[in-house]
C-alpha cells in the first residue's frame, strides 16, 4: 500500500516543472465547459464595499472565475458588485465563471430551490457551477446512513437543476475517495464536474487525486496556505527556502505547487497587492521541490470528511 502511493506520488509530481501562463489556463470540463484554473475565493469576505473593492481588484488583475457558497453569507453582496463592475471592466455576464455551494443544512430533495436562491441572490441567471458541499448533513450524526441517502437525494435534484438550465456544471466539495465511488456508481448519467478539496503540502491524498483524473474530474484546492497559527504553511522553513530560491513569495510557491500538478486553486485576499500576487504565477517549481513540498507528514487543518459515512 505504501509503495502504490508513493507511486501514485511519483506519477502525479513527474515532469511537472514546465513554466505555463496558469492566468489565461482553463480545464475543460466532463460538460465541455472551459473553467479557470485560478478562481478568486470569498470565503470569510463580508460587507459590501470590501466586497466590491475585492472583486474590482481581482478582475483588474485577471480573475475570471468568482468562488462562494450560501453559507458564507455574501452572495447577495457579490451579486451588486458584480451588476455594477462587470461593464466598468469591459465584461459581460458570460466572461466570468461563478460558483456557489449547497450549504449542509439544504441537503435533500430541496436542492434545486437552493440552487435558484443562490441565483437570486447572486442575480445571475444561471450558476456555472455548483457544488454539494459538504458529504454530510447538518444535525445528523456522522455515523448515520441518513447522510448518504440525503446527498443522494441532493444530486438527482440538482441534475434536475442542470436539466432546466439553472445550473451548468454541478459538483461536490469534501468528497473523498469513498463519497465519490459511491456516486460515480449513482449519478443519473451526470458526473461531477468539479471536486473541491482542503489541498496543500500536508493535505493531498493522491488516491482521490488518481480518482479524479480517471473520471475527468477537476480537483480544486482550498486552504491552499494550511491552516492558522503554527500550521500556517507560510512559515515552514522548506516553502521559505524555495521561495527565496525562486524569488517568489511563499504564497506563490504554495499556489503554484498545486497547479503544477493540474490542481485548481481559489485564492482568498483582502489586499490589493495579495490579490495582484496570487495569480501571477509565470513561473515553475523543479520536481525536486515539488517532492520536497510533497514529503510533508499528513495532517488536516479544515474540515474532516473522512469521518462521513
Amino acid at each position: 500500500m505504501v509503495e502504490a502511493t508513493r507511486s501514485a506520488r511519483s506519477s502525479i509530481l513527474k515532469n511537472c516543472a514546465s513554466v505555463m501562463n496558469y492566468k489565461q489556463k482553463s480545464f475543460r470540463l466532463v460538460s465541455g465547459d472551459l473553467m479557470p484554473l485560478i478562481g478568486f475565493g470569498t470565503f470569510q469576505i463580508r460587507g459590501q464595499q470590501l466586497i466590491k473593492d475585492v472583486l474590482s481588484w481581482a478582475l483588474s488583475a485577471g480573475y475570471r472565475s468568482i468562488d462562494t457558497a450560501a453559507v458564507y453569507g455574501n452572495e447577495h453582496d457579490i451579486g451588486l458588485a458584480l451588476k455594477d463592475l462587470l461593464p466598468i471592466h469591459n465584461l459581460k455576464r458570460e466572461d466570468i465563471f461563478i460558483t456557489s455551494k449547497l450549504s449542509p443544512g439544504d441537503q435533500g430533495d430541496g436542492a434545486r430551490d437552493a440552487v435558484a436562491k443562490s441565483i437570486e441572490n447572486l442575480q445571475c441567471g444561471y450558476l456555472d457551477l455548483y457544488l454539494v458541499h459538504w458529504p454530510g448533513v447538518s444535525g445528523v450524526p456522522t455515523d448515520s446512513d441518513v447522510n448518504a441517502k440525503r446527498r443522494a437525494a441532493s444530486w438527482r435534484s440538482l441534475v434536475r437543476a442542470k436539466e432546466e438550465g439553472l445550473v451548468r456544471n454541478i459538483g461536490v466539495s469534501n468528497y473523498m475517495v469513498n463519497h465519490l465511488t459511491e456516486l460515480l456508481a449513482d449519478c443519473g448519467g451526470v458526473k461531477p464536474s468539479v471536486n473541491q478539496v482542503e489541498w496543500h503540502p500536508s493535505c493531498h491524498p493522491y488516491d482521490l487525486k488518481q480518482l479524479c483524473d480517471k473520471e475527468g474530474i477537476l480537483l480544486q484546492a482550498y486552504s491552499s496556505l494550511g491552516g492558522t497559527g503554527n500550521k500556517n504553511l507560510l512559515k515552514d522553513p522548506t516553502v521559505i527556502s524555495i521561495a527565496l530560491k525562486l524569488g517568489k513569495s511563499p504564497a506563490q510557491i504554495l499556489l503554484c505547487w498545486a497547479l503544477q500538478q493540474n490542481v485548481a486553486i481559489i485564492p482568498k485576499a483582502r489586499a490589493k497587492e495579495r490579490i495582484d500576487s496570487n495569480i501571477d504565477l509565470n513561473f515553475a517549481i523543479a520536481d525536486e521541490d515539488m517532492a520536497l513540498l510533497s514529503s510533508r507528514k499528513a495532517e488536516r487543518y479544515a474540515w474532516n470528511p473522512t469521518t462521513v459515512v
